[in-house]
């Protein structure tokens, strides 16, 4: 069937799509396979505010309905406004970011529903797109294929299975497969081919294993990831719809963080000192007065809007307290210097949306002290945290709550 967002959009469909963090990238292969279920990117576009616009254009396809030309007027508005360089024809480029946005929500959100009516009807059956202008023969070798829901196969099978794919699959009980005729197929056999993909990337090249008749980056079940975990054990009948919101399972680092910098006398702050003057002396650093915010762009060029509303919670208290203020300065080098920067996902209870929280980070050698103190800052749609003078009980403790916590992607490590 030809793409068309009008026909597309449904609720599972805008679910996945919402439940997606942005994430701004150099290369397309930044985000490979299953990172897709969880991240909204566009290859080269690096700058956060960049792919927000770029998120919401999409989105707005997706929720409303709208062509692929309704499509190219936002890009061209958002090109224009960022200024931003693009690698690839327009026409290309747009048709690109379309459809596989596009398909790999639709069929996340199909896997959805069919994982919901798998008791019901445990067969999926492959159906290739007759509109495909080009097919690939893999493709339409498996246009009519039964197999179980929970047959290995699909793991690596399940549509979206490459640029411009736009096979489907649906969902058959008992008496469908008597009505046909059919029984269920054998799964065909896989054969693994080695792919060197991201010869552009400033990273360089890698190799890749991936089935024949699917391209690098689409062997995975889109959706599956948010999903899976939430399944009731011996295939319950849960409704998806209802399962709340699914984050990213993040992996704790296995290398350590570099050394710690020392501390001068300067930079620390007498206990006791007024809330006003310490917020003050950390809106100096960045530019920033009590009544006038500044924009500040880290190690990356990412933006931080720096104001005294940082150091208040929504009702209006302050959260500038205990030793916050002795080491509110080591929370402005922090951002400025930091040893790494991750980003970290969070459930926003009132948008009852995933926010993506910037975290900062860095251990400082203070004087007179062997023990690094570390310092996080965090900053998110509308709030910030900011955790001063925490000695981590362990370094496993450090790399498992503080850097590769549930959401955390790694986004810059300062070389020492």
């Amino acid at each position: 069937m030809p793409v068309s967002a009008v026909s597309l959009p449904f609720r599972e469909q805008a679910e996945f799509f919402r439940r997606k963090l942005n994430l701004s990238t150099e290369a397309w292969t930044d985000v490979f396979d299953a990172g897709h279920d969880v991240s909204f990117m566009v290859a080269g576009a690096n700058r956060d505010a960049l792919v927000a616009d770029f998120r919401t254009a999409v989105e707005k396809i997706i929720a409303e309905g709208g062509t692929l030309e309704d499509f190219r007027k936002d890009f061209d508005a958002i090109v224009a406004r960022h200024g931003w360089s693009y690698n690839g024809g327009r026409n290309w480029r747009t048709r690109i970011i379309y459809e596989t946005n596009l398909n790999s929500s639709y069929m996340a959100g199909r896997y959805q529903q069919l994982m919901a009516v798998r008791q019901e009807r445990p067969y999926w059956q492959y159906l290739h797109s007759p509109a495909v202008e080009d097919p690939r023969e893999e493709h339409l070798a498996w246009d009519g294929l039964i197999l179980r829901w929970d047959d290995p196969w699909w793991q690596w099978h399940f549509p979206v299975n490459g640029w411009g794919c736009q096979c489907r699959v649906i969902a058959l009980s008992e008496s469908d497969l008597r009505r046909m005729g059919r029984t269920v197929d054998t799964a065909p056999s896989i054969e693994w081919q080695e792919r060197t993909i991201g010869q552009r990337s400033p990273g360089g090249p890698r190799t890749v294993q991936v089935p024949k008749g699917i391209d690098p980056g689409f062997a995975y079940t889109p959706g599956r990831s948010q999903l899976e975990k939430f399944i009731p054990p011996g295939g319950g009948t849960g409704n998806p719809a209802n399962l709340g919101a699914p984050g990213i399972t993040g992996a704790a680092p296995t290398d350590a963080l570099p050394a710690a910098r020392p501390v001068t006398l300067n930079r620390l702050l007498d206990t006791g000192i007024e809330p006003d003057r310490a917020i003050d002396l950390f809106l100096r650093e960045f530019g920033a007065t009590a009544d006038t915010p500044a924009l500040y762009r880290d190690v990356l060029g990412e933006p931080l809007a720096i104001g005294r509303s940082l150091f208040y919670t929504a009702d209006g208290a302050l959260k500038l307290l205990g030793r916050r203020r002795e080491y509110v300065l080591l929370m402005a080098d922090t951002i400025k210097r930091p040893d790494e920067i991750w980003l970290a996902t969070e459930w926003h209870k009132e948008l009852q949306q995933a926010v993506v929280r910037r975290r900062y980070v860095a251990r400082w050698q203070m004087p007179g002290s062997t023990d690094p103190v570390l310092v996080v800052f965090e900053q998110g749609k509308d709030s910030w945290e900011g955790v001063t003078g925490f000695k981590p009980t362990s370094q496993d403790y450090l790399n498992r709550r503080v850097r590769g916590v549930p959401g955390a992607l790694r986004v810059y490590r300062r070389e020492e």
